[in-house]
């Protein structure tokens, strides 16, 4: 048996053996990245280390990673499928290649994890659409006495562009026993806006293994909800409802989709955001109704709350009970969790009354529900399918199920439709406006500063892509006109000033001591990268950790304007800006 703490330790152990240095866990807001709403995977807060910009700890790196994906919520309920989930890493940045990369991942599999070889089996990219087969990976393969390697194509053993454009390559995947552990992707290629591959001029390793379907793997278990990570949400369920976890299909699948969103809604509000009806608090909202409406089937009341006090338990690391920590006055991080958690739920069990009150009077008079009624009954009351269908089933009616899939269709093409602009750029964005955008970006910070004078106004995310700036905030009001009109002025006098941009690196302890502002909340590496925004004479206007990228003088900036200011949850305000 190998516990989650023992298989992090020995991962991040066996590469720092191999020269690779621990980066910290990064937060699952990505920082100034406008093609996703969640940090997806290990390594999208490297992204412009991938992209050539040199990294401060170096060109090897391993770390963990949290990450949240929303693409498949609807496929969870499974033994496998997961919104939030763990991904171990390790990475070169122009360094090893191909080679170092299948040889340390046979080493750490069959010497640290002790896995027979015999057990192991390997896919490999068999070329597409003029790209040609990796025979180069396979070769090395079978160096290492694996003989079961397959050759699948694009849709199974290529990763990327993460955008329309960027770093991508061949795969290969590794199964114990049939079950994918680990992935080693070759970032050889980069994909231009015209759809070329073209060699890429940093070629990059990057590897992902994600830890709960691997405890799985190592502790013999066929489903993911029966380890360490998820046993304790389940066991808690099993007490509440009175129901057992694996006799019955329906129930087992209802205790797996409330564990798996619970977990994700408590990860999610760990970042300080709440509920909401756009955007990261839109995804939120989902999961916690989600898991409310199948609570529901099994008898579950008041019963949220409960499960993050579980999810406390199992991530004390992330969860620590002395956290001083506070997102909002008088609470730490678990109080907030469980007060908003409990308001989310109070608040949809009101939604579903009348929901349910909405469906009698339309049953009431007819025989059958159609897809519109369905549909409405989906998106003002959000009664899933399922719901409906046992309601349908008690009433003996019929349901439209294809002219509800029609509505649900629609409406995600049009949701696709309006959210085209957070994907149009492709993943970091490193064009001359998004680069204005991201120094800009910084002076606004201490233009928030200086015009409320403020020293405790800290950045809580931020989101930039070739169109505008978003920026969030800690404030407790609406900023007046007097006070919007009074940043605007701050920022574009020292972009008229011509003011210098400097870069760096230096020790994440020196960077704090100096005064560099950092994000809240936000891990850093112990070396990172400073830039400071100052006059001729050594006067400094801003200084601040971040990855960039930036100009090199503010008058490159163009002007600054505020286009909105506005709440973006309980204590934050949100301020969107462009550059005229």
């Amino acid at each position: 048996m190998i516990n989650r703490k023992e298989l992090i330790k020995k991962y991040i152990e066996f590469f720092k053996s191999k020269n690779h240095k621990e980066i910290p866990n990064s937060s699952l807001i990505p920082e100034n990245d406008p093609t996703v709403l969640f940090t997806t995977a290990g390594m999208h807060p490297l992204v412009p280390f991938l992209l050539g910009q040199k990294h401060p700890l170096g060109k090897r790196l391993v770390g963990i990673q949290r990450c949240i994906r929303t693409g498949d919520i609807d496929e969870v309920g499974d033994a496998t499928h997961h919104t939030f989930f763990e991904m171990l890493g390790n990475w070169s940045l122009g360094d090893y290649w191909k080679k170092e990369a299948i040889e340390y991942s046979f080493e750490f599999l069959t010497k640290k994890l002790k896995i027979p070889k015999e057990k192991i089996s390997v896919t490999c990219f068999k070329g597409e659409k003029g790209i040609p087969k990796d025979s180069e990976a396979a070769e090395i393969w079978k160096s290492t006495g694996i003989k079961k390697i397959r050759f699948l194509g694009k849709k199974d053993n290529w990763w990327g562009p993460a955008g329309t454009t960027g770093p991508c390559g061949p795969d290969s995947e590794m199964f114990v026993n049939g079950v994918e552990i680990w992935n080693d992707v070759f970032m050889q290629y980069e994909k231009d806006s015209k759809g070329n591959y073209n060699p890429a001029k940093q070629k990059n390793i990057d590897t992902g293994m994600g830890v709960e379907r691997t405890l799985a793997i190592l502790n013999n278990l066929e489903d993911n909800y029966l380890t360490e990570c998820f046993k304790p949400i389940i066991e808690r369920i099993e007490e509440m409802s009175g129901k057992d976890y694996g006799k019955e299909e329906s129930i087992t699948k209802s205790m797996r989709i409330i564990a798996d969103h619970i977990k994700a809604a408590t990860f999610i509000m760990r970042e300080g955001i709440t509920p909401y009806h756009k955007e990261r608090g839109y995804v939120l909202r989902r999961l916690i109704r989600r898991a409310v409406v199948h609570g529901e089937k099994l008898g579950l009341l008041d019963f949220t709350n409960n499960l993050s006090e579980a999810i406390f338990k199992i991530y004390p690391d992330y969860f620590p009970k002395n956290n001083k920590k506070t997102f909002f006055v008088n609470r730490t991080v678990q109080q907030f969790i469980l007060d908003e958690m409990g308001r989310e739920e109070m608040g949809f069990r009101l939604t579903l009354d009348k929901g349910l009150k909405t469906f009698q009077d339309i049953a009431r008079y007819k025989k059958s529900l159609s897809g519109k009624d369905a549909f409405f009954l989906f998106q003002s009351h959000g009664f899933p399918i399922e719901l409906l269908r046992d309601l349908a089933k008690d009433r003996k009616i019929k349901i439209d199920e294809e002219g509800f899939k029609k509505e649900l269709k629609k409406h995600k093409e049009l949701s696709r439709t309006a959210s085209a602009g957070k994907f149009k750029s492709g993943l970091a964005d490193n064009s001359k406006q998004t680069t204005k955008l991201h120094t800009a970006t910084h002076l606004l910070n201490e233009a928030l500063r200086n015009v409320l004078k403020d020293n405790s106004i800290k950045q809580k995310g931020s989101n930039i892509n070739s169109e505008r700036l978003r920026f969030d905030f800690n404030f407790p009001r609406k900023l007046t006109e007097e006070e919007i009109k009074k940043i605007e002025n701050w920022v574009n006098d020292k972009i008229k000033n011509s003011l210098k941009v400097t870069k760096e690196e230096m020790p994440l302890n020196k960077a704090i001591s100096s005064g560099a502002q950092s994000e809240f909340g936000r891990k850093y590496p112990e070396v990172v990268s400073v830039y400071t925004i100052s006059d001729d004479k050594g006067k400094v206007f801003s200084k601040e950790i971040c990855t960039g990228p930036h100009v090199k003088k503010t008058s490159e900036i163009g002007k600054f304007k505020i286009i909105k200011e506005e709440s973006s949850s309980s204590g934050v305000r949100r301020i969107k800006a462009i550059l005229k």
